[in-house]
């Protein structure tokens, strides 16, 4: 432990505990199969639409709510009135500013778990008790509404979902939503129900994407971004839906409290991935379609190694290694290998989840260096269970 981080302990400071998550963000791998992300846009693909012949694009403060139009543009593709969206500097900024917003010290939060740790942390980090809902690899990570149950109280305010989820790409069915939402009604009505939707038009080829849960309930809360579906991480663009008109202005001053407003910059380009969205998605789909059954036939053909939960959209799932076959050390030689093939997936552990599990992402830009990655993994299988294996 070196100083700085001895001395923020000792003050208090860690309010967001560290998470090996954050190695997705610094120098990757050459195959790197823990992203959850399918290939990126093109800056070039988006000037001449967000600012034509406008060189002078003039970098004033943009509004606290966001770009009128973005706003519009995100209603109309969820089916609410753009004064329900707030743009926030992408998905993870919107979940912060819920839980700011809605939880103090002492209330409680039900977090469904495997969990993007980020999520979790946003809750922790404002003082709210955080109440593990487990979502488990041998039911299909399906939500357990008995379960569910029994975690609400009164002193409920949050329940946090993801569909489809992160790390496993599974979705939660809409009547299983609807069901949440007359549960919470019943036993925890101080309670608001946020879903974070970013992965909810990452299907698969011809495949529909689940309707918004934006309009479930006047007590429900959808979150989203550019992030995943459109390819455009790099724009920071993200929104929070709410029917709620006082939390939306609290929202909004939330955010103006925090960091302003979005960058023009960025707004003005998040309305060019809007205005592009048919052929950047419809893009994605395909591709996540030929990968996905290129992922599928990888797993069918290794199944003395590992298993799977087939996901419902998005270029991500979860694989387990048998526990019939890996031990603890055989594990750590299974890290060790992938490692030394410069190839990464995101262990389980990150999210909450069983050290045998691990996500894989199957969004690599073209399918050639998906059969190269996953070729490397197959190695990286074997010798794991052939170095003094079981």
């Amino acid at each position: 432990m070196d100083a700085i981080t001895k001395w923020i302990e000792q003050q208090d400071m860690a309010r967001f505990p560290d998470n090996e998550i954050i190695s997705l963000v610094s120098k990757a791998p050459r195959f790197d199969l823990a992203e959850s992300v399918g290939p990126s846009v093109r800056l070039a693909e988006l000037v001449d639409m967000a600012f034509g012949d406008g060189a002078d694009f003039s970098l004033d403060y943009g509004t606290a709510a966001g770009n009128p139009a973005l706003r519009q543009e995100i209603a109309n593709d969820n089916g609410v009135d753009a004064d329900d969206v707030v743009v926030t500097v992408g998905g993870m900024h919107a979940l912060f500013l819920i839980a700011f917003t809605l939880c103090s010290s002492g209330d409680e939060a039900v977090v469904a778990e495997p969990v993007f740790p980020l999520a979790r942390n946003a809750l922790a980090a404002v003082g709210a008790t955080t109440r593990a809902l487990p979502l488990r690899f041998d039911t299909g990570y399906r939500v357990d509404l008995d379960a569910l149950r029994e975690l609400l109280s009164p002193k409920t305010k949050v329940v946090s979902l993801a569909s489809p989820q992160n790390p496993s790409g599974v979705a939660i069915p809409e009547h299983t939503l609807r069901e949440i939402v007359a549960m919470l009604a019943e036993h925890a009505p101080e309670a608001w129900l946020v879903i974070d939707e970013t992965y909810r038009e990452a299907a698969y080829g011809d495949d529909a994407a689940a309707p918004s849960a934006a309009c479930l309930g006047p007590r429900v809360i959808s979150v989203s971004s550019l992030s995943k579906c459109h390819g455009s991480a790099g724009l920071r663009i993200g929104w929070a839906i709410t029917r709620d008109a006082a939390l939306r202005q609290a929202l909004v001053t939330a955010k103006f409290s925090t960091v302003i407003s979005c960058s023009p910059v960025d707004e003005a380009l998040a309305l060019a991935v809007f205005r592009q969205r048919d052929r950047i998605i419809g893009e994605r789909r395909k591709l996540l379609a030929h990968h996905l059954q290129f992922t599928e036939d990888w797993v069918s053909r290794h199944g003395t190694h590992i298993e799977w939960v087939r996901p419902d959209a998005g270029a991500l799932c979860c694989m387990r290694l048998k526990p019939a076959v890996f031990d603890a050390a055989a594990v750590e030689r299974f890290y060790a290998a992938l490692a030394k093939y410069s190839t990464r997936v995101a262990p389980g552990p990150w999210f909450g989840d069983d050290p045998l599990v691990f996500r894989l992402g199957f969004g690599l830009p073209t399918l050639t260096q998906l059969a190269i990655a996953l070729e490397c993994v197959s190695v990286a299988l074997t010798e794991a269970t052939q170095v003094g294996g079981r």
